[in-house]
């Protein structure tokens, strides 16, 4: 089917950017990314863009050049005359500086919002935010799409008497939607946070004893408190450990620390390319290029995006 819409990428990911285009059935459009000697980024469209819809495919994960370069291409994009400007942000970088639980600190994801919306954004799509209420720091259309479908298959797989556990108090949410579709139980891990990166997990409330359990959660940055969690289920009696993370930020030693766990096995998603080669067997990447791509189809067609996936309102 023919679409009439445009479909670029930065340079955050650009694979996955490959892979969503190749699945749609279009071809990326043209677009040159320059810097200058000092780092400077310079962005230009080699085609005509006027009058187009045009969707925008850039991760905001670390190092800020990613950000920089998303707002110039928008702005690029909104002085060509582009009629729509959506930009799909797989990964939502400093959406876990959301709120200002300390004084003199920055509610940096809003920033973000805003820099986004002046730059000439249209519309943001992303998937699976650190938190959910980010949606509202926005005044334009948002699309705020869930990783757990792309997570089935290899899920179904699993046959053990299932638990799905919950990182924090946070993700209840997020775990209770994966204990509906499993048919498991739900856990919950209580943990307390002195710093950045650094988490001491004082309860697990639930049973895990003689259970394969399921730990979900939307980022893995370090791993440290994810590997810590892994170890106080096996402690509490579970089974087999297995990961189910939307976003592999795989910070420092992260990749080290889940080989020498015991989880079974890691599932991540590619919202963001890693510069990594895993050398580990536990790490299985699965792409989300099936879920971007037909919520871009759906976007273009003025369809419902809600009902790709069965969303927990409890």
């Amino acid at each position: 089917m023919h679409y009439n819409f445009k479909l670029f990428t930065g340079s955050s990911n650009k694979q996955l950017s490959q892979k969503v285009a190749k699945k749609i059935g279009i071809e990326l459009g043209e677009v040159e990314l320059k810097r200058f000697k000092d780092g400077e980024i310079w962005v230009k469209f080699k085609e005509n863009i006027r009058g187009s819809d045009i969707f925008i495919i850039q991760s905001t994960n670390p190092p800020a050049e990613n950000i920089m370069e998303l707002l110039i291409m928008i702005d690029a994009a909104k002085r060509a005359s582009a009629k729509k400007i959506t930009a799909v942000i797989p990964y939502f970088g400093y959406s876990r500086q959301d709120r200002k639980d300390q004084p003199r600190v920055s509610i940096t994801a809003k920033l973000l919002a805003n820099l986004l919306t002046v730059a000439g954004a249209d519309r943001v799509m992303t998937m699976d935010l650190h938190a959910a209420q980010i949606q509202g720091f926005f005044d334009i259309p948002f699309d705020h799409l869930y990783g757990s479908p792309i997570f089935n298959n290899e899920l179904a797989k699993i046959t053990g008497n299932l638990s799905v556990v919950s990182p924090d108090v946070g993700g209840i949410k997020m775990a209770r939607s994966y204990a509906r579709r499993l048919n498991a139980g739900l856990v919950v891990i209580d943990k307390r946070r002195p710093t950045q990166n650094l988490a001491e997990i004082m309860n697990i409330i639930g049973e895990v004893d003689g259970k394969d359990v399921l730990l979900v959660d939307d980022i893995i940055d370090t791993a440290g408190t994810f590997v810590n969690a892994v170890e106080a289920l096996k402690n509490k009696g579970a089974v087999n450990v297995y990961g189910a993370v939307t976003h592999p930020l795989f910070s420092g030693q992260a990749i080290e620390r889940i080989h020498n766990s015991d989880i079974k096995k890691l599932f991540v998603t590619d919202s963001i390319d890693s510069q990594h080669d895993f050398h580990s067997e536990k790490i299985i990447t699965i792409t989300a290029s099936d879920l971007f791509a037909e919520a871009i189809i759906r976007t273009y067609k003025n369809e419902s995006i809600s009902s790709l996936f069965e969303i927990d309102k409890g």
